[in-house]
């Protein structure tokens, strides 16, 4: 549910309601953003249309609203636009893949290779996300005793490009069948930055709201239960 929700009118609360300029999402929002969520997935097959004009700027200055650990704004996005650098990640996912299905036996080896877990070659912008490993910004505040807190507002930004991106109809496939110290290289980054997210950003060539994984009967969704207890 959005934050701001109409929860004061929620059974049991007695709590004012928000000031007047504090916005207030309507039902038919939260069921949109329920249906955004239902419909994020993360795509592999695409389009080569490009995308319009400004969109992609559009959709990295929503994403850099996200939240960050001490307002550090981690995040430091390369647009691969070169295609012998594309190349190079391109046969550094081939690499990593042939060796990933090589540590399956038998037949789930050959059902992993039926699998498309990338569209590198399709998709007409890659983004390469890093996290900087020691910014400026910040201070340090909230990371002196979990520095990977990092890490994960970067992961942070990358969902918001996600649902931003697909608020617009575009998909976005994270690439994770890579070498980091590779990619690294064939972009020439500073070795202060740690690659948490390889992106394949583009118009979907077919839409699902069921995972892809879960249509080529690899791995179902688990119920919320399995993953909640108390203590």
């Amino acid at each position: 549910m959005c934050l701001f929700a109409r929860w004061w009118n929620f059974p049991g609360t007695d709590l004012m309601p928000p000031p007047a300029d504090v916005p207030q999402f309507s039902h038919q929002f939260r069921q949109d953003f329920e249906t955004l969520l239902k419909w994020r997935r993360d795509v592999r097959r695409f389009r080569a249309d490009p995308l319009p004009d400004g969109m992609l700027d559009h959709l990295l200055r929503l994403a850099d609203l996200a939240p960050s650990v001490g307002n550090s704004q981690p995040w430091r996005i390369v647009v691969v636009e070169n295609q012998e650098r594309r190349n190079g990640i391109t046969a550094c996912f081939e690499t990593e893949n042939n060796a990933a299905a090589a540590g399956y036996e038998d037949d789930q080896a050959s059902r992993y290779r039926q699998l498309k877990l990338a569209g590198l070659e399709e998709a007409p912008v890659h983004l390469a996300v890093f996290s900087d490993k020691d910014p400026e910004q910040g201070h340090g505040l909230g990371r002196a005793t979990m520095p990977e807190m990092l890490a994960y507002s970067t992961v942070g930004m990358v969902h918001t490009l996600w649902l931003a991106a697909r608020c617009e109809g575009i998909g976005v496939g994270w690439v994770s069948i890579l070498d980091p110290a590779s990619v690294c290289e064939i972009l020439q980054v500073d070795e202060n930055w740690q690659l948490v997210a390889y992106l394949c950003v583009g118009y979907p060539e077919e839409e699902h709201v069921d995972p892809e994984l879960e249509r080529a009967r690899w791995q179902a969704r688990s119920p919320l239960s399995s993953r909640v207890s108390q203590r």
